[in-house]
């Protein structure tokens, strides 16, 4: 079997594979993610993908590569992860009580070649919160490793008021898509839950 490895230090993801029981290994990329001017949010996604997982093909050219970019998108600004708690706060103000969209983009490459890749997208709705409450979610610190400042698996969940798409991709990985995906490559889902 061919190893897997996830070019991914995010927590999120790794713990989405690991509850599929898939075999693979997380692998930290050193690509760095430099937007392009004029380049659209989905674009500037798509390439941070391919750029990670090829940058770890690189260095395991026999393995599969799963390369993954989160973004939020709102009145055409991408919102990554904040700096500060100052900046995790003007996101949230500008989220409450209206619709953003969540890009995840996957890139599955393998001897530094893409096998596939695509941009999967999620539209959410956020509920109206007050300064206080933001300052309060905020101080959770749950905000400063996650775009958009929020992670709706945890305390976050609170400020959704509705999702419209996959859950799993405003998590980090839109797990069924890739599961498709796979599919298509001959890694069927007897293969993927390990029949």
């Amino acid at each position: 079997m061919t190893e897997i490895l996830l070019a991914s230090a995010s927590p999120r993801r790794r713990a989405l594979l690991s509850e599929l029981g898939w075999n693979f290994r997380a692998v930290s990329s050193e690509f760095d993610e430099i937007p392009l001017e004029g380049e659209s949010p989905e674009a500037m996604s798509g390439r941070f993908a391919f750029g990670k997982a090829a940058e770890v093909s690189e260095r395991f050219p026999n393995a599969l590569v799963i390369g993954a970019d989160t973004i939020v998108v709102i009145d055409g600004e991408v919102l990554g992860k904040p700096a500060d708690e100052k900046e995790a706060c003007r996101m949230l103000a500008k989220l409450q009580g209206r619709s953003h969209t969540v890009m995840t983009a996957v890139s599955l490459v393998s001897a530094g070649k893409q096998l596939f890749g695509f941009v999967e997208k999620t539209d959410v709705v956020f509920r109206k919160l007050s300064e206080e409450e933001i300052a309060s979610y905020v101080a959770t610190g749950e905000s400063l490793d996650k775009a958009g400042a929020y992670a709706i698996q945890g305390h976050g969940m609170l400020l959704v008021e509705k999702i419209n798409g996959c859950y799993f991709n405003v998590v980090g990985l839109p797990v069924e898509r890739l599961s498709i995906e796979l599919d298509k490559l001959g890694f069927s889902l007897n293969k993927q839950w390990g029949n």
